[in-house]
């Protein structure tokens, strides 16, 4: 039975409209390898236009590196037909019309028709679902880095206080004051064990959520691909680098930190425009805006600059402007004022949210602490412990007003030339 006998056999109307329907690629080969028929999905997979794949060699789909191998399986196959799954849990490749390469599982079946035996592949490509894999590696590689990185310093200070017990025995003259440092060692070791604590119950909540979200959105890719269904695709991509920026933001939390607690942060100041890096500011953060919401900026033009620590500045404002958006609705605006005086600069960033309840105003600066009107919004609570520190090391002041529903501001005081 030749090529064509075969493909008019195929070509009915009822097998036509279930083949044509399917949301996989399908490509049906012959005995000697060549293409009998392809449905559009895998056109589009392959990146062919109609009718092109007929007749085509089924190794022409492969890159020039596999072929040999795979004619010498086809045969194989050929002799000792079964369906069977192809690149699964290992990395298989095709070839498009256009030369690039791209992941693909394919599973087998087969048929005859008059004693010819014809061969079914159904392919998939799963591109997006090996990017999402990637991607979730990469946040899962810096969690580990960052908990072995926090297993040390335990182990160091650990060590340093059981150094410090040991010289005591020593220096009864000096028992007062070596008292005194086995209490702050002590205190050190109690703080960096809360640290760890609360490092290990923040993960096991924050980073479930957004490592569930790439999970379950690249599966959903996957089919979507399948489907043609771009724009849902597009949408868990998206969904895929949020979940992946909010991981990487609380191992910031973390890092900045263990910086801090370490007084490894040194302030390096330079003369800093303020309207342009505001700017550079506001643009940087729309993109994770929610609908409707702006940045409405005033800074008058005699408040030209500012001598501080660029860095830590931008930390400063990324993070109370990121809180005023996170903790206010959709289409609402978000408002940055500078004023100057006395030699200082005073920078009010307002919002128009949820407030803070006035039974929770003593806690706000406090590690770990949430508001308790946080509800499910993400965060670690470390936020604003840190921005009161690096205004500290500024040589400023931070404090806040806040109407419970109606909004907050928070309120910078900084030194216009700060030489420290």
């Amino acid at each position: 039975m030749s090529s064509h006998r075969s493909f008019l056999f195929i070509d009915t109307n009822a097998f036509k409209e279930i083949f044509q329907s399917m949301s996989e690629g399908i490509i049906i080969v012959d005995e000697s390898g060549k293409i009998v028929i392809a449905n559009p999905v895998s056109e589009q997979i392959f990146g062919y236009g109609a009718n092109e794949l007929t007749g085509v060699e089924l190794e022409n789909l492969l890159p020039a590196r596999y072929r040999t191998r795979h004619i010498s399986f086809r045969h194989g196959f050929n002799r000792h037909p079964e369906p069977r799954r192809m690149g699964f849990g290992r990395d298989l490749k095709a070839l498009r019309k256009d030369g690039t390469e791209f992941p693909v599982e394919i599973s087998l079946s087969f048929t005859k028709v008059k004693d010819q035996l014809l061969v079914m592949a159904f392919i998939s490509d799963i591109s997006q679902r090996k990017k999402a894999e990637e991607a979730l590696k990469q946040s899962e590689e810096q969690l580990l880095v960052y908990a072995a990185e926090l297993e040390r310093k335990v182990e160091a200070r650990t060590r340093a206080l059981n150094n410090t017990i040991a010289r005591l025995e020593d220096e009864v003259r000096e028992r007062k004051k070596a008292e005194e440092e086995v209490r702050k060692a002590f205190e050190r070791e109690r703080e960096l064990n809360e640290l760890k604590s609360k490092f290990v119950s923040i993960a096991s909540h924050e980073f479930r959520t957004p490592l569930s979200a790439v999970l379950s959105s690249a599966s959903l890719i996957n089919q979507y691909k399948d489907k043609g269904e771009l724009e849902k695709v597009d949408k868990h991509v998206v969904r895929i680098k949020s979940s992946v920026n909010h991981l990487t933001s609380i191992l910031n939390d973390f890092l900045s930190l263990g910086k801090l607690e370490e007084g490894r942060v040194e302030i390096k100041t330079e003369w800093i425009p303020l309207v342009d890096f505001i700017r550079e500011i506001r643009e940087e953060l729309s993109e994770t805006l929610k609908a409707g919401q702006d940045i409405l900026i005033d800074c008058p033009q005699e408040i030209d600059q500012i001598n501080s620590d660029i860095r830590i500045l931008r930390n400063i404002l990324f993070n109370l402007i990121s809180n005023a958006s996170k903790y206010s609705d959709v289409n609402k605006k978000i408002y940055v004022n500078f004023a100057q005086y006395d030699k200082k600069m005073k920078i009010d960033i307002r919002d128009e949210g949820i407030g803070i309840p006035e039974e929770d105003f003593k806690h706000m600066f406090d590690r770990f602490f949430r508001a308790s009107n946080a509800g499910n919004t993400q965060g670690t609570g470390l936020g604003l412990n840190i921005v009161k520190r690096y205004v500290e090391l500024l040589g400023g002041s931070v404090s806040f007003t806040s109407t419970y529903g109606k909004g907050s501001t928070f309120s910078i005081i900084l030194p216009i030339n700060n030489m420290l």
